[in-house]
């Protein structure tokens, strides 16, 4: 029997984790990965790279050797998709063919959506953890602040790791403190364009306590929209009830979240849902796009109304490899994500919460702990655990213990 060709549009951290996991599944499978970039980065740990606990370096590894043996890496872009047809044309000039389709683009970073940010980023105080040009110049900015205006911002929701924003706010506010009279002359914002501090009650509530005892002035529907590096600017539109007003605020030092979107070769296809930001349409439990069924999506590039965290991805991948094993074998598609997400919210240097919830903002915790307090322990896993398990375990195929529950009412179980 032939087996059928899967093409992979995709080699970040979702696209590599459901090539392992096929193969772990179904040794033999032909499998291509369609990936232009030579770098890989573990991009939840670039926080701590703006901070100062890693380096650059330490978030860094080859594609080549991520690749899973037996895989094809094709190291182009995609230009465009054709479901119609099962082709994906290629930035080398190559069409490939395929009989099943799983995208993994990931999200794009729109810089250029503020005004005067794209020429501004790393000059005059304006930095971001969200590029790895600037992660070192985020430290640089913090470790030599000398007092003033820290503004820390965050956009439109969906973006990827939705509490990373607030979390280098929190890490520079305590290296500011380690100075009298840097803490003295010092005052941190945090604007953020969503109308709360997290979108998830149950971990909004304690995160409203941090602010409080850190004496942070949050801002709340306030979305940057122009960045005036000479003057050291920022702009905002503030939403207040039914009305939008402008708001400026100086600053000596803001961190910039870009608003993110789909890519547009997805955002332009027929694969995107008529929703905001060019996401893939698919069903939110089986991950099988509603329009063409041999087109599976995961992670950040999803149409998912999940949390876009690299722990969303342990939580689906073994959701989309047993749906499209499935449909491969003509058997039902009975595997189910429901909606699990982590975000590790670092409140401070050793200071963490674990906030791990589901599609119902149900928090389902993976410790036998209280997942709202601030733990060092939970420091620990951030800072050790997650970057051994990412390179070690979850790039490797190794599956996320969780329970599934499909809409047919009996429970899929997913473990090693």
């Amino acid at each position: 029997m032939t087996q059928p060709r899967i093409l992979i549009v995709g080699g970040g951290a979702a696209g590599l984790t459901v090539a392992s996991q096929l193969l772990q599944a179904r040794p033999g499978l032909v499998i291509t990965i369609l990936e232009p970039a030579a770098d890989h980065y573990y991009q939840p740990g670039w926080t701590l790279v703006g901070a100062g606990v890693f380096s650059l370096e330490e978030t860094h590894r080859s594609e080549r050797q991520l690749i899973p043996e037996g895989v094809e890496w094709l190291q182009a872009e995609a230009v465009s998709f054709d479901p119609e047809h099962n082709q994906v044309s290629a930035s080398n000039g190559e069409t490939i063919s395929y009989d099943f389709l799983v995208v993994a683009t990931g999200m794009k970073l729109c810089w250029e959506a503020i005004k005067g940010l794209p020429e501004a980023l790393g000059t005059n105080g304006i930095c971001s953890n969200y590029s790895k040009d600037t992660l070192n110049y985020t430290w640089e900015t913090i470790k030599n602040f000398k007092g003033g205006l820290a503004v820390f911002t965050c956009p439109p929701m969906p973006i990827k790791c939705p509490g990373a924003p607030q979390k280098i706010a929190y890490l520079a506010d305590d290296v500011f403190k380690r100075s009298p009279e840097v803490a003295a002359r010092s005052k941190v914002i945090y604007a953020t364009a969503t109308p709360g501090i997290f979108g998830v009650p149950t971990y909004a509530a304690p995160l409203r306590k941090v602010v409080a005892r850190r004496g942070i002035d949050a801002r709340y529907n306030h979305t940057l929209t122009e960045v005036r590096a000479d003057k050291k600017e920022a702009v905002f539109s503030v939403k207040e009830g039914d009305s939008v007003r402008e708001e400026m605020i100086s600053f000596e030092l803001l961190h910039v979240t870009p608003p993110m979107a789909a890519p547009d070769v997805v955002a332009k296809s027929p694969l995107a849902g008529s929703a905001p930001g060019g996401f893939v349409e698919v069903d939110k439990f089986s991950l099988q796009h509603l329009r063409f069924p041999n087109v599976f999506s995961l992670g950040d590039v999803s149409g998912m109304p999940n949390s876009k965290t690299a722990a969303a991805i342990r939580g689906q991948a073994p959701v989309l490899v047993h749906n499209l094993l499935a449909l491969v074998d003509g058997k039902p598609l009975n595997a189910a994500y429901d909606g699990y997400s982590c975000c590790p919210l670092i409140t401070g240097y050793g200071k963490t919460i674990m906030a791990e919830f589901n599609y119902e903002q149900q928090p389902v915790p993976s410790f036998p702990l209280d997942p709202t307090v601030e733990r060092w322990s939970m420091w620990i896993v951030k800072v050790k655990i997650l970057p051994w398990l990412y390179w070690n375990r979850m790039l490797k195929g190794g599956l996320h213990e969780r329970r599934f529950i499909p809409g047919a009412g009996q429970v899929v179980t997913l473990s090693d």
